[in-house]
């Protein structure tokens, strides 16, 4: 398997790996079903995180690499959340809704606590990550997203949106470039996800309840 971290080519001066590449374009893909509100969401995902944990860990990125374990560990929950969670009648995909408010503070304060915390760690062991509050942020922030989308929130495209923000010049920055560039997609996916989810949480179909055929 010693292939995956080897170069695939070169691209505008950036060496391109094939973990990161694969990883990443099956990330895409994963992000793709979220957007049609597709359980194949969940498997999608669980796979890229697995490729990428392989590549991260080689670049000492504990953080990414972390976050890659945990991506497999909520992509499993999501799995289970969304056999089992409320559907649409229209289409029998999964509801959508925004959070409430009590739930974004709770969202905020876990980003914000979690974020402090993992780069308090970072910083105590230097040997973990050479980007300790960017890698965290990343990090906690990636878990955060996940969460809302298991949960069917809105707010989930938001969160990846901020965690893009950081991504993109962090990967580029440590060697990852496929990962800077498909990030950039990502943002464009993002938008069109958010909107879809938007409408539909305000003009979708009545939810089927939870434990009824769709």
């Amino acid at each position: 398997m010693n292939w995956l971290n080897s170069e695939a080519f070169t691209a505008f001066g950036q060496h391109i790996k094939w973990s990161d590449m694969i990883g990443n374009i099956i990330g895409l893909l994963g992000l793709a079903f979220g957007w049609r509100r597709s359980i194949w969401t969940w498997p999608t995902q669980f796979l890229s995180g697995a490729i990428l944990f392989a590549a991260f860990a080689t670049a000492h990125l504990s953080g990414s690499a972390g976050k890659q374990i945990v991506v497999m560990v909520v992509a499993a929950y999501g799995w289970w959340r969304w056999k089992r969670g409320p559907r649409t009648g229209a289409d029998g995909h999964i509801a959508v809704r925004f959070a409430t408010w009590r739930e974004r503070a709770a969202l905020l304060a876990v980003a914000a606590v979690g974020t402090v915390a993992v780069a308090s760690l970072f910083e105590a062991y230097p040997s973990l990550s050479w980007d300790p509050w960017p890698d965290a942020y990343i990090f906690v922030g990636t878990v955060v997203a996940m969460y809302a989308q298991a949960r069917g929130m809105v707010e989930f495209w938001l969160a990846w949106l901020l965690v893009d923000a950081v991504g993109v010049p962090l990967n580029f920055a440590n060697g990852f470039a496929f990962s800077g560039f498909v990030y950039v997609l990502y943002g464009a996916l993002v938008l069109w996800g958010l909107r879809d989810w938007w409408l539909r949480s305000r003009h979708g179909a009545r939810p089927v309840p939870e434990g009824a055929p769709a």
